[in-house]
C-alpha cells in the first residue's frame, strides 16, 4: 500500500470515516506543498542498508553544552564538532532548541523558533550539512506560557480543544505516570477554574489528538523539522500521548497509529528521515514502537529506531558488580530488530538512568544497590506514580561519570578511563 493509502486508514482509524476524511482533505495540500517546495527530499531515496549501520554514532547534546564568547552556541558546537570528533561521530541529536519555560527545554513555548540564546535556524541548518542531524519533537505537552495554552485561557475559539479538560470527579486511577506529581492542573480561564491534564509537570501541558487540528498543527511542526535539515526525529515522551478516561493512557492503539501516521507522511514527502521513538518502558513495550510488517516487506510500519533502554541499567550493574553475567544474558536473548529497523543503543541521557527497562532483568537488590550508589555519588532519583497510589523508581538522575567515580575518593586517571 503507498503511503498515502496508509495516511488515509489511518485517519478513519483515529477519527472515524467521515472526520478522518475532513482531515486528510486538510492534510493532503500540506504535503503537496511540503513537497513541491523540497523535491529534494524525494530525489533520491536510500535503502535499508544506506539509512543507518554500525558506523553511525550520535552526540546528544544540548545547544549551549559548547560556548565561547561573542559566538553563538549553537556554531560553536559546530566548530567543535567539525575540529574535534568529525572522524569519530557522524550524527548529532540536539536536545530542544526551543524557547522554553522548564524542563530543560522540554516545555516548550514556539515549537518553530530556535532560543535565540543559542542561535537561529541558520545555525541549526549548518550543522545538519556536515553531520546528522537529530532534532527533538516535543509532541506529548507544550509550555504553558505558549501562545497556543494562552489562548486556551484567553477563551479563542481556536484553542478551545486544544488541551484536555477533565472532571477531577473522574476516576483516573488506571493512569501510568512517570512522575509522582498531581495529573490535573487547575487553571483560570476566562470561563472559569477548568482542570487540564498535565502528565509531566504544571508547566507542561498535554495536547488534544482528539482534536484533529493539533493533530495537524503537530504535523506541520514535524515538517518544518524536516525543512531544517532534520534527518531523524525524535518523538519525545510518545507513549502518552493518546489519553482515555479509565484507561493506563499508555501505549494506547491510537497513540501507535499516529507514529504510524507520521511515518507514512515521511514515507511520502521525505523518505530518508528517520523516526526514533523515547519510551521509558519495559523491553517488550519499547519495541511495539517498531509497528507492524509493511505489506511489501520494506519493514516495519512504525518508528525505523527505538532507544535500546535496557542497555543503560544493565551496564551500570555490570560496573558496580563487576559481573557481566546479567548483562550477557540479556544479550544473548535480545532478538534482532526486524528488517528496516534498529536499536538506538545509549548508556546515558539528558534525563539519567531510566530504570523501568530494567524490570524482571535485575532482582529488586540489585536495583536497590544501583539507587544506593547513585545517591551516595551526588545524583538523585525520580519516582513514577503507581494505579494503586504506590509509588516506584523512574530515573536515576545521574550522570554515567559521577555514577561511576565516587567524589569521595577522587582519582582522575582512573575516573577519566572509566
Amino acid at each position: 500500500m503507498s503511503p498515502e493509502g496508509r495516511i488515509q486508514d489511518l485517519l478513519t482509524f483515529i477519527y472515524g470515516a467521515e472526520l478522518g476524511e475532513q482531515t486528510w482533505q486538510q492534510l493532503e495540500p500540506r504535503l503537496a506543498e511540503f513537497s513541491a517546495q523540497n523535491p529534494e527530499l524525494t530525489a533520491e531515496v536510500r535503502t535499508r542498508g544506506q539509512l543507518l549501520d554500525q558506523r553511525d554514532a550520535i552526540l546528544i547534546t544540548y545547544g549551549d553544552q559548547f560556548s565561547e564568547p561573542v559566538q553563538p552556541p549553537l556554531q560553536t558546537l559546530k566548530t567543535f564538532m567539525s575540529r574535534d570528533l568529525e572522524n569519530t561521530l557522524n550524527g548529532v541529536h540536539i536536545l530542544p532548541c526551543f524557547p522554553y519555560s522548564s524542563d530543560d527545554g522540554f516545555s516548550v513555548i514556539d515549537y518553530l523558533t530556535v532560543d535565540p540564546a543559542l542561535g537561529t535556524w541558520e545555525d541549526v541548518r549548518a550543522l545538519g550539512d556536515d553531520f546528522r542531524l537529530m532534532l527533538d519533537a516535543v509532541v506529548n505537552h507544550i509550555s504553558r506560557h505558549s501562545a497556543w495554552f494562552q489562548g486556551f485561557l484567553d477563551g479563542d475559539p481556536k484553542y478551545a480543544d486544544y488541551f484536555i479538560v477533565v472532571d477531577p470527579a473522574e476516576d483516573l486511577s488506571e493512569v501510568v505516570r512517570p512522575r509522582a506529581l498531581p495529573l490535573l492542573t487547575p487553571v483560570a480561564t476566562v470561563q472559569g477554574v477548568k482542570h487540564v491534564w498535565t502528565t509531566f509537570s504544571d508547566d507542561q501541558i498535554d495536547l488534544n489528538y482528539d482534536n484533529p487540528a493539533v493533530l495537524l498543527a503537530m504535523t506541520d511542526v514535524l515538517l518544518a523539522y524536516v525543512a531544517a535539515g532534520a534527518q531523524l526525529i525524535r518523538l519525545d515522551a510518545i507513549a502518552f500521548m493518546w489519553k482515555v478516561v479509565g484507561s493506563s493512557c499508555l501505549h494506547l492503539p491510537r497513540t501507535h497509529a499516529v507514529v504510524k501516521l507520521w511515518r507514512a507522511v515521511l514515507d511520502q514527502v521525505a523518505p530518508n528521515v528517520l523516526l526514533i521513538t523515547e519510551t521509558n518502558v519495559p523491553h517488550a513495550d519499547n519495541i511495539s514502537y517498531f509497528g507492524d510488517p509493511l505489506p511489501d516487506g520494506e519493514g516495519t510500519d512504525e518508528a525505523q529506531l527505538v532507544y535500546n533502554f535496557s542497555l543503560a541499567p544493565l551496564v551500570l550493574h555490570t560496573f558496580r558488580t563487576q559481573n557481566a553475567t546479567d548483562l550477557t544474558n540479556w544479550v544473548d536473548g535480545l532478538a534482532s530488530p526486524p528488517g528496516g529497523a534498529t536499536f538506538f543503543n545509549f548508556i546515558a541521557s539528558h534525563d539519567g538512568i531510566g530504570m523501568r527497562p530494567a524490570e524482571n532483568l535485575l532482582e529488586p537488590a540489585d536495583v536497590q544497590a544501583l539507587i544506593d550508589q547513585a545517591v551516595a555519588h551526588g545524583g538523585q532519583v525520580s519516582y513514577k506514580a503507581n494505579p494503586d497510589g504506590s509509588k516506584s523508581v523512574y530515573e536515576l538522575n545521574v550522570t554515567l561519570y559521577d555514577f561511576l567515580n565516587d567524589p569521595a575518593r577522587v582519582d582522575q586517571p582512573l575516573d577519566v578511563a572509566r
